[in-house]
C-alpha cells in the first residue's frame, strides 16, 4: 500500500506528527511495534501526565546544537498545545515550576491525540516490528506480512529509556544504516549511584529534603533524595542529564544562606550545636555533622572552622560511581545529532525524505514536561513540512 509518510514510533512526537500530517490532506502510515499508542503518555508525571511547561524555552534543552530547538520551540509553543487541550476539554492545573498535568488522567491525552489522528484518518499498524528498506527514491516498510511505501520516513521511535515499556535503540541502529551521525546516548533524569566510600549516606535511605544540586551545569532547587543504591528525587535527577562519568555532584545543603551563616549563628545561639542549626531532617544533620567533625557548641568552635564548614555545606561534592542506567532513566541525552537535521523540518540534509523527531533527537529537557514539548514541537514542525 502506497502512502506520503511512513512515521516509525506511536508517542508523543510520533502521534502528534502523523496526526498534523494526516490533517494537511497526507496519507498517513503510522507504525508501532507495540500494541498499543502512548506507553510512555500513559505512565507519564504519576498517571496524569506532565503534558507541557509554560516556561519551555530553548535553554531548557541539552543538545550538542543549543540553538537546534530554537525554530520548532517557537513556532509550536506551550499555549499551542495547551489550546489542543482546552478544545478537547480535559481539565487540567499547573503544579510548581510551571509545570502542567491532567486532573484526571494521562490516557486523556493519549485519547485526545488518537482523535486528531482519526481526523487526519490516520492509518494504524500496531505489534509488529518494522523493517525498513531505502531504494534511494523512497521508502519500503514491511509490517509483519504488510508491505507499505513512502517517499517520506519519519523516525519517532525515541530512546532506549525504560526498556520495560518497549523501549529500544532502534533509532540508532537505523541512523547509522542511513550513514547519520550520532552524539553518544546516556541515561539522563536519572538516579545517581553512590559507591562504598559513601556508605554513610546511602544509610540514610529514604531521607529527603530541599537543596541546589549542580553537575557541570545549572544548579537545581528542589528536593533531594537518599536511596539505598544513592541519590535520587528531582533535584538529582536534574543534574543527572548534565553529570558525566568522574565528575563530582555538588549539592547545597543550605540554599539561600550566606557564606557567614554559621558565625551569625554562634552569635546569637552560642551553645547551640550545629546540628539543631542546619535545619536538616535530624539523620542527615547528624551524618554531616559527623563527617565536619563538630560535635562541641558553637561558642566553642573558631570562626574560621565554621566558615570553612559553612562553605562545605554549600558545596558538598559527591562522587558518584554510576547511574541507574536507562531502566530508571525518564529519558536519554544525545541522540541522532542535530548537524544531520534542518531545525525547521527536521528533514535529514543529505537524504531528502527521511525525518527525525523526539527524543530520537539530540534535543533532551529538563524535568518537568519540557520533553513533552519537544515532542509535540518536532512532530508538528515535520507535520507542517510533509
Amino acid at each position: 500500500m502506497t502512502h506520503d509518510a511512513i512515521i516509525l514510533g506511536a508517542g508523543a512526537a510520533g502521534l502528534m506528527c502523523a496526526a498534523t500530517t494526516g490533517q494537511r490532506g497526507r496519507r498517513v502510515l503510522l507504525v508501532d511495534h507495540a500494541p498499543e499508542v502512548g506507553r510512555k503518555i500513559v505512565i507519564s508525571g504519576g498517571g496524569r501526565c506532565n503534558f507541557t511547561n509554560v516556561d519551555a524555552a530553548p535553554d531548557r534543552y541539552i543538545s550538542a546544537n543549543p540553538h537546534f530547538a530554537k525554530s520548532a520551540l517557537g513556532r509550536y509553543t506551550a499555549a499551542d498545545f495547551i489550546a489542543l487541550v482546552d478544545a478537547h476539554g480535559i481539565a487540567w492545573h499547573e503544579k510548581t515550576l510551571g509545570q502542567l498535568f491532567c486532573d484526571g488522567s494521562a490516557r486523556q491525552i493519549v485519547a485526545m491525540l488518537l482523535d486528531e489522528c482519526a481526523k487526519g484518518q490516520v492509518d494504524l499498524a500496531l505489534g509488529h516490528a518494522a523493517e525498513v528498506e531505502h531504494d534511494g527514491i523512497g521508502f519500503r516498510v514491511t509490517i509483519g506480512e504488510r508491505i507499505a511505501t513512502a517517499p517520506k520516513l519519519v523516525i519517532a521511535t525515541g530512546g532506549p529509556s525504560i526498556p520495560k515499556l518497549g523501549a529500544t535503540d532502534f533509532a540508532y541502529r537505523l541512523a547509522r544504516r542511513f550513514g547519520l551521525k550520532l552524539v553518544e546516548p546516556r541515561p539522563a533524569l536519572v538516579p545517581l549511584t553512590l559507591g562504598p566510600d559513601e556508605a554513610l549516606f546511602r544509610e540514610l535511605s529514604g531521607v529527603a529534603t530541599e537543596v541546589v544540586a549542580t553537575a557541570a551545569g545549572p544548579g537545581f532547587r528542589e528536593a533531594a533524595l537518599f536511596t539505598h543504591r544513592g541519590l535520587s528525587g528531582p533535584a538529582i535527577l536534574q543534574a543527572s542529564s548534565y553529570w558525566r562519568h568522574g565528575e563530582a555532584v555538588a549539592i547545597d545543603f543550605a540554599p539561600g544562606r550566606s557564606p557567614d551563616w554559621l558565625v551569625e549563628a554562634k552569635r546569637s545561639n552560642p551553645r547551640a550545636g550545629i546540628r539543631r542549626m542546619l535545619d536538616l531532617p535530624d539523620r542527615l544533620s547528624e551524618a554531616l555533622a559527623a563527617k565536619l567533625g563538630i560535635a562541641a557548641e558553637l561558642g566553642n568552635v573558631p570562626d574560621r572552622t565554621l566558615r570553612d564548614a559553612a562553605a562545605r555545606l554549600k558545596a558538598w561534592p559527591f562522587r558518584p560511581n554510576g547511574t541507574e542506567g536507562y531502566a530508571k532513566a525518564e529519558v536519554t541525552v544525545g541522540g541522532i545529532s542535530t548537524a544531520e537535521l534542518s531545525s525547521r523540518t527536521m528533514e535529514v540534509k543529505k537524504m531528502p525524505g527521511l525525518h527525525a523527531i523526539g527524543e530520537a533527537v539530540d534535543v533532551t529537557g529538563w524535568l518537568g514536561g519540557y520533553n513533552f514539548q519537544w515532542a509535540w514541537a518536532s512532530g508538528w514542525a515535520t507535520g507542517q513540512a510533509i
